[in-house]
C-alpha cells in the first residue's frame, strides 16, 4: 500500500465511470422528503417470488457483466478470475459504482459472491477455483449456505448431519433447516460430521452440492409476512463426489469460521439500506413538533454516534475482505453494531409514536415503523446471534477467558436430548 501511485487509482475510477456509464444512468441522490413517496422501513424485504426471480435475473445480469469486465473479483488471483489488485481499487469501485443505478443486491447473490466464493477462493484447489469460484464470482451458479439445523443452530459445531466415506464419494445424511434461497441455488455449501469420535469442532468436513442431486428434499417454510424465502432442506442417502469436498477431511471447522465471518462483515454493511435511520427519526421528531425536546434530542444523537462508529468499522472490515484476507473478530463488531443500532432506532421511534406504532392513523409514514421494530430482533441472529458475537469479542479481541464448557469430550459422547 505505500508503494500505490494515486495517479493509477485515479485513473482505475476513471476506467470504471466510463464502464458504468455504458450500462447504467447515475442515480440521483436518495432524499427522502417527509411526506412524500412510499414511507418504506422494512429490514427484511418482503417480495412475492415472481418479483424476486424477475430482480434476481436482473442482478445476475449485470454480475455477469461486472465479472466479464474484470471487475467481479478485484483483488483475487488472476487464475479464478481476479485482478490481484489491492483493496483501496475494491474500495473505490464501490464508491464508484453506488454513484450509479445498477440494480442492488439480493441475500442470494451476496451469499453466492462474497460468503461461498470466497471460501471457495480460500480453501479450495485449483481446479475448484477454476470452475468453482470461478463460476460462483460470475453468478453462473448461485450457491446457498447449508449451515444450520433443528440442533445446531448457534452452536454451530453441534451439528449432527453424517457424512461417512464411500469409495471417491461421501453419502449424507441429515437435516438442514432456515437455508434461504434453497429453491433457486444450483448448488449448496454445506458442514457435515465425518469423524465422531474427537471433540465436535474437529470432526466437521465442508462440502458443495448439487441441489438436484437425488435424495435432496427442500421443503419451503411459509412466513407470518407471506413468502417462503427460508426451507428445510432433508438428505437421505445422498452421494456426494470427494471432488466436491472444501479443505481438508474435518477441516470444516476452520472452513465454518472464515466463511461466518465473511457473512458477519456482509450482515454488517453499510451499502444496502435497511429499515429506519437516523435522517428518518429527525424527520419523525419534526413532524410530532418534539424535535426541541432536550431528552429526544440525546436520544437520536447518541444513535448518530453509535452509526458512525459502525460505519467505521465497516470500512475497515470491507478493505480486509477486499484484500482476499481471511475475516477476523473485528467482522463480529461490525455485525453486532448493525444489529444493536438497528433495535436502537426502532427504540426511539416506539417511544416517539406511542400507540400510533400498532394502530395505522393515516398519518404518513407513522405506522411504516412497525416493520423495522419488527424486523429489527430478526437482524440479531442473522449471521450468528448477538450473544456469539460477544463471546468472540470478548476471547479474541478482548482475551478474556473462554467460558466453561461441558463439551470437550468426543462428540459422540456428548448428551444431545
Amino acid at each position: 500500500m505505500t508503494d500505490l501511485d494515486p495517479a493509477h487509482l485515479e485513473d482505475f475510477r476513471r476506467e470504471v465511470r466510463a464502464w458504468l456509464a455504458t450500462l447504467a444512468k447515475p442515480r440521483a441522490e436518495e432524499v427522502r422528503v417527509w411526506g412524500e413517496g412510499d414511507p418504506d422501513l422494512q429490514i427484511f424485504r418482503v417480495m412475492s417470488e415472481e418479483d424476486e426471480r424477475a430482480h434476481l435475473d436482473r442482478v445476475r445480469e449485470y454480475r455477469k457483466q461486472r465479472f466479464d469486465a474484470g471487475y467481479g473479483a478485484l483483488t483475487l488471483p488472476v487464475e479464478v478470475g481476479g485482478r490481484g489488485l489491492a483493496s483501496v481499487y475494491a474500495v473505490a469501485f464501490a464508491d464508484e459504482e453506488r454513484a450509479f443505478d445498477i440494480p442492488p443486491s439480493s441475500e442470494i447473490i451476496s451469499v453466492t459472491t462474497g460468503l461461498i466464493g470466497a471460501a471457495v477462493s480460500v480453501f479450495g484447489t485449483p481446479e475448484q477455483r477454476e470452475v468453482y469460484a470461478r463460476a460462483f464470482l460470475r453468478t453462473d451458479w448461485l450457491c446457498c449456505q447449508l449451515f444450520s439445523e433443528p440442533g445446531a443452530g448457534s452452536d454451530l459445531a453441534g451439528l449432527s448431519m453424517k457424512a461417512v466415506r464411500d469409495g471417491d464419494a461421501w453419502v449424507l445424511d441429515g437435516q438442514k433447516i432456515w437455508t434461504s434461497n434453497a429453491q433457486v441455488s444450483e448448488y449448496g455449501f454445506l458442514l457435515a460430521r465425518t469423524d465422531p469420535d474427537v471433540v465436535k469442532q474437529a470432526g466437521i468436513t465442508a462440502f458443495l452440492v448439487r441441489m438436484d442431486t437425488p435424495g435432496i428434499d427442500i421443503r419451503p417454510i411459509r412466513q407470518m409476512s407471506g413468502p417462503s424465502s427460508f426451507n428445510e432442506v432433508f438428505f437421505d442417502g445422498v452421494r456426494v463426489e470427494d471432488s466436491l469436498r472444501i479443505g481438508e477431511v474435518n477441516d470444516g471447522w476452520r472452513v465454518a469460521t472464515a466463511t461466518l465471518g465473511f457473512e458477519r462483515s456482509s450482515s454488517g454493511s453499510g451499502h444496502r439500506r435497511k429499515g429506519g435511520t437516523v435522517d428518518d427519526l429527525v424527520a419523525l421528531a419534526r413532524s410530532l413538533g418534539v424535535s426541541a425536546d432536550p431528552v429526544i434530542r440525546q436520544r437520536i444523537a447518541d444513535v448518530y454516534v453509535r452509526t458512525q462508529l459502525h460505519a467505521a468499522m465497516v470500512a475497515k472490515v470491507a478493505r480486509a475482505n477486499a484484500a482476499g484476507d481471511k475475516p477476523g473478530p473485528a467482522g463480529s463488531l461490525g455485525k453486532l453494531l448493525a444489529s444493536d443500532n438497528l433495535v436502537r432506532i426502532g427504540n426511539v421511534a416506539s417511544e416517539l409514536l406511542g400507540s400510533a406504532l400498532v394502530a395505522d392513523t393515516g398519518e404518513w409514514g407513522q405506522f411504516a415503523w412497525s416493520e423495522h421494530v419488527l424486523g429489527a430482533p430478526g437482524y440479531r441472529l442473522a449471521g450468528g446471534t448477538d450473544e456469539v458475537q460477544r463471546n468472540i469479542i470478548a476471547e479474541r479481541v478482548l482475551g478474556l477467558p473462554q467460558e466453561q464448557r461441558a463439551d470437550r469430550a468426543p462428540f459422540s459422547q456428548l448428551s444431545r436430548s
